[in-house]
């Protein structure tokens, strides 16, 4: 990875310093911080072809002038890799009131975001949610701790699955992924919402989230080892 970096126009002209797989790695992506000119940067090295990367592309730049995800800096389609600024900050598995508002604050800024694209079709039974009003909008639709940082506001990385869905299924991520319950999940969707919200909905959803979450794993874990098959 080094050797293609070097030769490549965005850091011929720096002193690359160190280029270290991250310990935490995806199943999509192979995941560089490189420090060049004492600058720190994220080098994704795309495994998967069934990945819209252009989408990708397009939505991590109208979400980083929504300022709630970090700045994209280089997309080269020939060599298979995405350079990001890197992001300071700290996932969480626990959070607080104050956190939770953040959290629904930086939602919102992506839920108000306009682009021209189908709606997605969720791979599971949906029958269940087919009796409440859709509300399309745009979602990260993979909203893990893993891919939200925390520091003095939010910001999501990790952009991949990114599509129009009904925004309940954002909430519904993030409902499960936190463990949110009673009064917590109650301060999660009092900020997200000025007005009312679909409990039953939210609920539906979180059972068809819990789902998918089940079958994406057992099916990227095979697609992985294929990759790794591959890459050895």
């Amino acid at each position: 990875m080094i050797k293609l970096l070097k030769n490549h126009p965005f850091f011929s002209d720096k002193q690359i310093d160190s280029c270290d797989c991250l310990e935490n790695q995806g199943y999509c992506n192979e995941n560089y911080l490189v420090v060049a000119d004492g600058v720190k940067y994220i080098v994704r090295k795309l495994l998967r072809e069934d990945i819209d990367r252009e989408f990708e592309w397009k939505v991590q730049h109208l979400a980083y002038a929504q300022g709630i995800t970090v700045e994209p800096l280089v997309f080269d389609r020939e060599n298979g890799f995405i350079v990001f600024e890197f992001l300071e900050g700290e996932h969480k598995r626990k959070l607080d009131e104050n956190e939770l508002k953040l959290l629904a604050q930086t939602l919102q800024k992506l839920h108000s975001i306009t682009i021209d694209a189908k709606p997605i079709k969720l791979q599971t039974d949906t029958s269940r949610v087919e009796c409440y009003p859709k509300e399309y909008v745009l979602c990260h639709n993979d909203l893990n701790p893993q891919n939200i940082f925390f520091s003095d506001d939010v910001k999501f990385i990790d952009w991949e699955y990114a599509g129009m869905n009904d925004r309940y299924f954002d909430l519904a991520c993030v409902c499960v992924e936190f463990g949110l319950e009673g009064e917590m999940q109650e301060v999660f969707l009092r900020a997200y919402f000025e007005d009312g919200y679909n409990l039953e909905k939210l609920e539906a959803y979180k059972i068809i989230y819990q789902t998918l979450c089940e079958e994406w794993f057992q099916n990227n874990f095979k697609i992985k080892e294929k990759i790794d098959e591959v890459i050895n």
